[in-house]
């Protein structure tokens, strides 16, 4: 019997329209756990380096992770991997809601779809029952809308369906997958659904998932259910009232967005408002968030509530979540609360990333303040901010005039309009649009986070440490005394140490050589959670939250039957990281790409950026062009790995 995941793959050939059930090894688990863990060895074993985005041989993904459809709270996220036409790198947006456990209680641990379909289909999947069935009839319905319009037609209203819009359908780079009241949005996985002509996901499962001792895995939830109480009970002090519980930041509940309107950047990442939260503002934004949150909603077994059924006035219904809220009202400059409401349901519709789409608009319209774009791309395109943005997003879904330029982002749209474009492209890195975050001085954690990871997302560059330094002892004491989630004590130390001024402040404190364990640390519990399929807000991207590195081992060798410490654990999400980056390592990735945009702080330290790169690959085990050494890929066991790489000429023979 298999404990805690189904044991089975659903293979899917759109080209052919053959379905295959596969039994998974045993050994793929113990190697790399699950969700993102193995996708990533499905994509190095099937999808070589040379295959682009929309090639037939690009695979997409589906994955629960091992503790989807398990009691363990808030397991519930999907992860989908495929390569990403706007990085070319193995991309991983997640997901939330219901679809991973429904997945897995039909008995499938993964989708592998493969090749690309003639005509536009969606999969059903009901237990054993698995067809591709015409979807001509939902060709340019709305994402949310073809939801709905599948679980009619299968007359299955609890069915779990994911699906794309126009965006996807178009080949949108920044096109989204949504699923009830989540989506996985980074990085144009809905642009490769739409190149294979997918248009949805419908599942419905039933069957048990079986845990190996399972009184023993009740008794460690018990102590999480017993922190999570806790936590509620004693929010933690002196940090933003959002990052101060658990979950994901709870910007739905609470409607003071002080620090983020005036921190984070304006239009096309340039500026900061750092008076705009005024009274005036207070109330009619808590006015507007009042009345459009019908809700606040979980997803699947999970305790806390950080998503939102929005219905503004005589907006369609729909659900909503975290800074999304923001982003379209900011890059417009519109500081009515009401336009993101309204627009921000046009965009889910659509199936469009809430991150990169407004910066994208945002860009179109300093091209066009600039005179780089003229009144002949505008054409017919409102005046005033609001209708200007609503017009633009219709534009880029469509791929109408210019809109078909800025649909493959801002980094591509650039390059294609020239005639000094490329200056306003300073908010992507690695060809994606980041979050528009603009500092003062260089802040060397953020600077690891950012350049280095693999996830390319927002949340790479949050984690369990501390956003800045307390302003008092007394504070630092505060927060270092009830911290149990550190993987060892000198963390306190270093939090105690931490000035916001002076010789241990930022840029040069944390020190290189910390900030490289910091990073690794918060690298590795999002590599954790993205295996067991674990939503951040409850581990990796939450300060002191209620899963971490010593109940985490626990808990998977409960559920699965492993005997797994947390050096075991640490080996693990080693692995899939080495492993991720080997293989972005083969598609291209190298030191040079590792670079923030040139703004993105105010002050810079050019050689304290190049030790801190040079210092954390060092850590990582990685040779100075940021690629895993043969030492380092086989003390991981994988040194086919090295050989592959040696092969390629990537990596030097023997070089360590």
């Amino acid at each position: 019997m298999r404990y805690a995941e189904a044991g089975y793959y659903l293979e899917i050939d759109l080209a052919t329209g053959n379905i295959e059930r596969v039994a998974t090894d045993p050994k793929l688990m113990q190697l790399h756990l699950g969700g993102l863990g193995t996708s990533i060895k499905e994509h190095w074993d099937r999808v070589p380096p040379e295959v682009k985005a929309f090639d037939p041989e690009n695979h997409l993904i589906f994955s629960t992770g091992l503790l989807n459809a398990t009691p363990a709270f808030s397991a519930n996220r999907s992860v989908v991997t495929f390569v990403s036409p706007q990085s070319g790198t193995l991309a991983y947006p997640m997901m939330g809601g219901f679809f991973a456990a429904e997945l897995k209680y039909a008995g499938y641990d993964k989708v592998i779809f493969k090749n690309k379909s003639p005509n536009w289909v969606y999969l059903y999947i009901n237990n054993d029952k698995v067809e591709i069935r015409d979807a001509s009839h939902l060709q340019g319905r709305g994402a949310v809308e073809t939801q709905e319009l599948i679980r009619k037609e299968l007359n299955l209203p609890k069915a779990q369906v994911a699906a794309i819009g126009l965006a996807g359908e178009n080949r949108v780079f920044t096109a989204s997958i949504e699923q009830s009241r989540s989506s996985a949005s980074r990085l144009g996985g809905g642009a490769v659904m739409g190149d294979k002509k997918i248009k949805a996901i419908a599942v419905r499962g039933t069957k048990d998932i079986y845990l190996a001792r399972p009184e023993e895995f009740m008794e460690q939830m018990k102590g999480v259910t017993d922190y999570i109480k806790y936590r509620w009970a004693n929010p933690i002090k002196d940090v933003m009232t959002i990052l101060s519980g658990i979950g994901s930041p709870q910007e739905m509940l609470h409607t003071d967005e002080k620090w983020h309107t005036e921190n984070f950047a304006w239009g096309n990442a340039r500026t900061r408002r750092r008076d705009f939260w005024t009274e005036e503002i207070d109330e009619s934004w808590s006015k507007s968030q009042h009345a459009a949150v019908k809700r606040l909603i979980s997803c699947f077994n999970c305790p806390t509530h950080c998503g939102a059924l929005i219905s503004h006035k005589d907006t369609p219904r729909y659900m909503a979540k975290c800074f999304g809220k923001l982003t379209y009202a900011m890059a417009a400059y519109v500081d009515d609360l009401d336009f993101s409401w309204k627009i921000l349901q046009r965009a889910t519709e659509y199936g469009v990333d809430s991150f990169s789409t407004p910066q994208i608009l945002a860009f179109a319209v300093e091209l066009y303040e600039a005179g780089i774009l003229t009144d002949k791309d505008f054409a017919g395109c409102p005046s005033d901010k609001e209708g200007r943005f609503f017009w633009l997003l219709d534009r880029v879904v469509r791929r109408e005039g210019i809109g078909d330029v800025l649909a493959d982002g801002v980094y591509f749209a650039a390059r294609k309009i020239g005639n000094g474009a490329e200056a306003f492209d300073h908010n992507t890195i690695k060809k994606h649009e980041q979050l528009p975050v603009k500092l003062g001085t260089l802040d060397p954690l953020y600077f690891l986070m950012y350049a280095t990871n693999e996830k390319i997302s927002i949340t790479q560059m949050e984690g369990q440490w501390p956003q800045s330094a307390f302003p008092t002892p007394e504070q630092r004491e505060e927060f270092v005394r009830d911290w149990p989630q550190i993987p060892h004590d000198k963390f306190k130390q270093w939090v105690l140490d931490w000035e916001l001024r002076g010789e241990k402040a930022i840029p040069y404190y944390p020190t290189p050589d910390m900030c490289s364990e910091i990073v690794d640390w918060m690298e590795m519990m999002h590599n954790i959670d993205d295996a067991v399929g674990m939503c951040c807000g409850m581990s990796s991207f939450c300060l002191k939250p209620p899963y971490h590195i010593h109940n985490y081992p626990k808990l998977i060798s409960a559920a699965t039957g492993m005997d797994l410490d947390e050096d075991g654990l640490k080996e693990i999400a080693n692995r899939n990281r080495n492993l991720h980056r080997a293989y972005n390592n083969r598609k291209g990735i190298r030191r040079a790409d590792e670079k923030p945009p040139t703004d993105h702080w105010k002050k810079r330290f050019p050689e304290l950026e190049e030790e801190l790169l040079s210092t954390y690959y060092r850590y990582k085990g990685w040779n100075e062009d940021g690629i895993p050494t043969r030492e380092k890929l086989e003390e991981l066991g994988l040194g086919y790995v090295a050989n592959d790489l040696e092969k390629r000429g990537i990596l030097k023979n023997g070089e360590n």
